[in-house]
């Protein structure tokens, strides 16, 4: 089963709307995805109208107080399934330090509890330090998927965050099966092409070949707490995700 951490050591690239949306594009063929919310930010668990109470009824609860992650789950408007987020999950750092127990409690709870074996593709939303919720979604998942927006600070930190998978193989003994998808993708703009032909010589069939474009669809449906699909099915925003799972399908990463 496919596992994918949604991925990027720099903030405000909108991991969160491509986990969104992926979910949405998936929900819609039917897989019913699980997405699991592991920044305190909490903002894929606001979209999707799921916002954990407390911390313990949130991704923190199965780190803190033992809680199974299938009691943590909530089902979502869309058809998917999600485990939220709380902004006391900050607190998983001090709590626990970063021993190999705590990096790996992620994949021993989705093994134990068998959910990577329940027919449906789980998306974990990361947050941009690499910290211990990191690590715990790039060693559960199977696959790595990371957003670039196109400007140069989003290049930079793709490149170094392909330096730190590098140093993780030596730990997980593999290397994990990563994408880069271009997003903000402004056609109109010089510095648009530039950087996809360095993205392509630089990552080369890694890179997808879907790119989302700019939207305006696509920036505002958070504020509406809705998945592009819902909030507008005809935009280029829709199509660019749905193409983008498509393409994801057709090549395995899903």
């Amino acid at each position: 089963m496919t596992i994918i951490a949604v991925f990027n050591q720099k903030g405000g690239v909108g991991k969160t709307t491509t986990t969104l949306n992926m979910a949405a594009a998936l929900a819609r063929r039917g897989t019913e995805p699980l997405s699991i919310d592991l920044d305190p930010q909490a903002h894929l668990s606001a979209i999707a109208n799921a916002s954990a109470a407390t911390g313990q009824d949130s991704i923190l609860g199965f780190y803190k107080e033992l809680k199974s992650l299938s009691e943590l789950v909530h089902e979502t408007p869309m058809g998917a399934h999600i485990i939220p987020s709380h902004f006391e999950l900050s607190k998983v750092d001090s709590l626990f330090g970063k021993g190999p127990k705590v990096v790996n409690r992620l994949k021993v709870g989705i093994q134990e509890e068998m959910l990577e074996q329940d027919g449906m593709p789980i998306l974990i939303d990361c947050c941009p330090m690499l910290g211990v919720l990191s690590l715990n979604a790039i060693f559960a998942s199977t696959k790595v998927l990371v957003r670039i927006s196109t400007d140069y600070l989003a290049l930079k930190g793709a490149t170094q965050l392909e330096r730190t998978l590098k140093a993780l193989e030596h730990v997980i003994k593999k290397r994990v099966a990563r994408r880069y998808v271009i997003t903000r993708f402004d056609a109109r703009r010089k510095l648009s092409w530039e950087l996809l032909a360095q993205l392509r010589e630089r990552f080369g069939d890694e890179l997808c070949e879907t790119r989302i474009a700019e939207n305006v669809s696509l920036t505002e449906s958070p504020a509406y707490n809705r998945d592009i699909f819902t909030h507008a099915p005809h935009s280029q925003g829709a199509k660019d995700y749905e193409f983008l799972v498509e393409e994801l399908i057709s090549h395995g990463f899903i």
